[in-house]
């Protein structure tokens, strides 16, 4: 069905594409009703856990095999919406959510992401919330998700379907940065569907968390967000992994702060200099500066919490 009609798009939870419509931002012409496809397992595989695609937020947070094996994913979806929302949201749809830049969501301002070739409003605009990582001159649109930055750490794999037949992709190559393109988001294409996401069980994943700091205390979008699993031996840092949000325009692996983590012992100055190499290519705009430092101590805390004696 959407293969055969350019206009249609497929509708799951809808917490994010009746959103859209609404603005004028999305104009399906048609809507494929997918709630009842049966993809919404969640389920234990060789060496590790298979989530479908329909699976709400809500059962995906609350499932014991997820908050033993990978606590960083329910606090992470914790920290996103309101209860209401997780009910509704599949963790397809949240993988797809879109920007909440301004000038995309208004539906007037020109936005290269909204229409490609249009400029972007937010480069000498109000910018305060949007991207310091991952920008290029045509979008500094800032990536929302919670879900999708433990994934990182996590080192999930997104399952795909289409016409052309199924596929796996790594969630760190899922995402693309916005460069001459940025209404190509994902490497997810139009008549395709994700079926499913898949993550592998490991210590580090079991040893994991996730912080994040906003304007209110609930239902608000991350200034900054950290998620980390660390795996400890004999008072070392054995392995790491660390992804960023609220920060950049894709949910981002911090692999020079891993670097530097591997192999150390856990300190105050390790942590700072870890941060600082997360950073070291960040371009801030007029407005959002703060963000730098910001998310550096956000990025400490969620170690120190995970290193803690």
């Amino acid at each position: 069905l959407l293969a055969g009609d350019p206009s249609a798009k497929f509708l799951a939870g809808g917490t994010t594409l009746i959103d859209l419509m609404k603005l004028n931002v999305e104009k399906p012409m048609k809507l494929i009703d997918i709630k009842r496809v049966a993809l919404a397992d969640i389920r234990q595989a060789p060496e590790g856990i298979e989530i479908g695609a329909l699976a709400t937020n809500t059962a995906v947070a609350d499932h014991d095999l997820i908050k033993s094996n990978f606590p960083v994913l329910s606090q992470a979806i914790l920290a996103g919406a309101s209860q209401q929302i997780r009910n509704m949201a599949s963790v397809g749809g949240n993988l797809l959510q879109r920007t909440r830049c301004p000038y995309f969501r208004d539906g007037i301002s020109p936005c290269n992401k909204r229409e490609p070739g249009a400029g972007c409003s937010a480069r000498d605009g109000v910018n305060d919330k949007l991207a310091v990582l991952g920008t290029s001159d045509d979008c500094y649109a800032t990536s929302p998700g919670d879900m999708p930055v433990a994934l990182m750490t996590l080192d999930a794999t997104i399952h795909i379907a289409g016409p052309a037949g199924a596929r796996e992709v790594p969630i760190d190559a899922f995402y693309v940065l916005p460069g001459k393109t940025p209404n190509i988001e994902t490497q997810l294409k139009r008549d395709e569907l994700i079926t499913a996401m898949f993550i592998p069980t490991s210590n580090r994943a079991k040893h994991s968390a996730y912080f994040k700091t906003r304007d209110r205390a609930s239902y608000e979008f991350a200034l900054a967000s950290c998620a980390a699993a660390i795996e400890l031996d004999s008072g070392h840092i054995k392995s790491a992994a660390i992804a960023l949000g609220g920060v950049a325009t894709k949910p981002w692996r911090a692999s020079a702060a891993e670097a530097i983590l591997n192999g150390q012992k856990p300190s105050d100055e390790l942590f700072r200099k870890a941060a600082d190499a997360a950073f070291a290519d960040a371009k801030p705009l007029t407005g959002n500066a703060f963000k730098i430092e910001l998310g550096k101590r956000v990025m400490i805390k969620t170690l120190k919490s995970l290193t803690a004696s």
